[in-house]
């Protein structure tokens, strides 16, 4: 099992930390020795994740806060808060997602449920937290992507699948949207010389309950195939296939713009993972990135050193 990293003095926000590879990253974070902040949509479950977390590692510092990335005003409050509270954040940890939604959604904002969820969110959070991370001496921000991004495309004309709307045709989209996001920060903290680390990270196929709680939504179920293929296709457990986002977190042979994974692809220790050609791209990942600006009314000029 991979070892995290002595993690004491860090203040880490995790998001989608009350269950999964959120809660695992959590829990390994905060035995390490990190104050973890679990920004978890239901307070109750989040509150269950820090009682279990309690009960693994006795005096650990863990703390609940409510976050709803597919609500824009529920990032806004939880960044504001943390902002006003002015503690640094060293790292922050964009877990959080839903996967395959049957139907096509609509937010509280007008975005499709994937993209908002998946990527508009964690964008908007990771901008308006931008002045904690860049108080803290080695910031980074981790953003967890998937294998099905090599599916993925980015139409910035469509960008909300209006036209056309498939499950996980809009899952992989926004996972794709994920290592743009990824790479640009990366850009960015180039340029303007932060001393903040942009990295990626995909958990291969592991065992948690994102692929099924996205296919009930609306009440749906999942496919024939994605039902057998849950069943056949090689996986493994939450606590090998969380390992590259704690490698990513808090390990120091991470990258700016790297992409972590398990070794074959869906399971194994981690590895460097092998990124889309089209999440490579610096001009659309510019592009995205200015669209997203507009979109959550957020913007990088305002927080810029």
């Amino acid at each position: 099992m991979y070892q995290v990293p002595d993690q004491h003095g860090k203040r880490i926000v995790v998001t989608g930390a009350n269950s999964g590879t959120g809660k695992e990253a959590a829990k390994r974070l905060a035995g390490a020795g990190a104050d973890v902040v679990l920004a978890v949509r239901t307070e109750a479950k989040g509150e269950q994740a820090r009682a279990e977390i309690l009960t693994a590692h006795p005096g650990a510092r863990v703390e609940v806060r409510r976050l709803d990335l597919a609500d824009q005003a529920s990032v806004r409050s939880f960044a504001e808060d943390l902002v006003a509270e002015g503690r640094p954040v060293d790292a922050l940890v964009n877990n959080a997602g839903v996967m395959n939604v049957p139907a096509r959604t609509e937010t509280v904002d007008g975005f499709e449920l994937q993209l908002a969820s998946n990527f508009l969110g964690p964008f908007a959070l990771t901008v308006r937290l931008l002045p904690l991370l860049l108080a803290a001496p080695a910031p980074r921000v981790v953003t967890m992507s998937s294998g099905a991004a090599y599916r993925g495309r980015i139409d910035l004309d469509d960008l909300q699948s209006r036209r056309r709307y498939s499950p996980t045709l809009a899952y992989a989209h926004s996972k794709l949207a994920d290592l743009l996001l990824t790479v640009h920060l990366a850009e960015l903290a180039a340029e303007k010389g932060w001393p903040l680390l942009s990295v990626a990270a995909h958990p291969g196929y592991t065992r948690t309950n994102l692929m099924t709680s996205g296919p009930h939504l609306n009440g749906g179920k999942p496919g024939l195939l994605e039902s057998i293929g849950y069943r056949v296709i090689p996986s493994q457990g939450v606590e090998q296939g969380t390992e590259p986002l704690l490698y990513a977190t808090a390990d120091p042979g991470a990258v700016a713009g790297g992409y972590y994974g398990p070794r074959w692809a869906l399971v194994g220790p981690t590895t460097t993972a092998s990124m889309p050609r089209a999440a490579r791209d610096k001009a659309l990942a510019a592009r995205l990135w200015t669209e997203a600006e507009r979109l959550t009314g957020t913007s990088v000029e305002v927080v810029g050193r």
